[in-house]
């Protein structure tokens, strides 16, 4: 299923420019896909990199076919006024099909940063997971650049894997900042969890759409 997925990157073959003004703009690639993440706030233009990250990109592209996102949500927001005390605090938004991740979705391999020479830039786009491997379904989009979520040593997360970027955002920063401002506690959080983080109210995702021969 993942090679047919793939095949889309035949119909959207692009030369991989930066749009004028787009901050953080991460390695130019050879291969994209286009995307549109329709939210109640508005839309979230991607450009994803199937040459460097073959494996979250045709899982994204297969969840969205498949209308696993439709009527998803954003869900959290991580800022410097609720990350966690003595760590360098992250800015990003997590969403998709729910925090857990959609019942009996496949977990995919991981992407390390190391390998894909992506970065978790301002605007990037990566799959959320627990332990390396378990990505299903969720993602997050950075709202600043936070290199310490690449794989490598010194990093954030203990395991030293980071985690996958797949594609990066080249229209909607603005909703992605919108998002990020919601109001956030711990209702919704999973048991123990203790920063609070997730949305009072979840901003839906309407749809994902990919948008092919961009």
């Amino acid at each position: 299923m993942i090679r047919s997925v793939l095949a889309l990157a035949v119909l959207a073959l692009a030369a991989c420019t930066p749009p004028d003004g787009q901050e953080g703009y991460g390695t130019p690639q050879s291969q994209v896909i286009h995307a549109e993440i329709i939210t109640s706030l508005g839309v979230i233009g991607l450009e994803l990199y199937p040459d460097a990250a073959p494996v979250s990109v045709a899982n994204f592209v297969e969840h969205a076919q498949a209308g696993h996102y439709d009527g998803g949500s954003f869900y959290r927001a991580v800022r410097p006024d609720n990350d966690r005390a003595g760590v360098e605090p992250m800015h990003l938004i997590q969403g998709g099909y729910g925090f857990n991740g959609m019942a009996g979705a496949n977990a995919i391999a991981h992407e390390p940063t190391e390998e894909t020479g992506l970065s978790h830039v301002r605007g990037a786009i990566s799959m959320a997971r627990f332990d390396p491997g378990t990505a299903t379904t969720e993602f997050f989009i950075m709202a600043d650049d936070y290199p310490g979520l690449d794989s490598g040593a010194g990093r954030r997360n203990p395991d030293e894997a980071g985690y996958a970027v797949f594609g990066q955002v080249v229209s909607g920063m603005d909703v992605v900042e919108a998002i990020a401002a919601q109001e956030t506690g711990l209702d919704g959080a999973l048991e123990d969890f203790q920063f609070p983080q997730f949305m009072a109210d979840p901003v839906r995702i309407e749809s994902v759409r990919i948008v092919e021969g961009e």
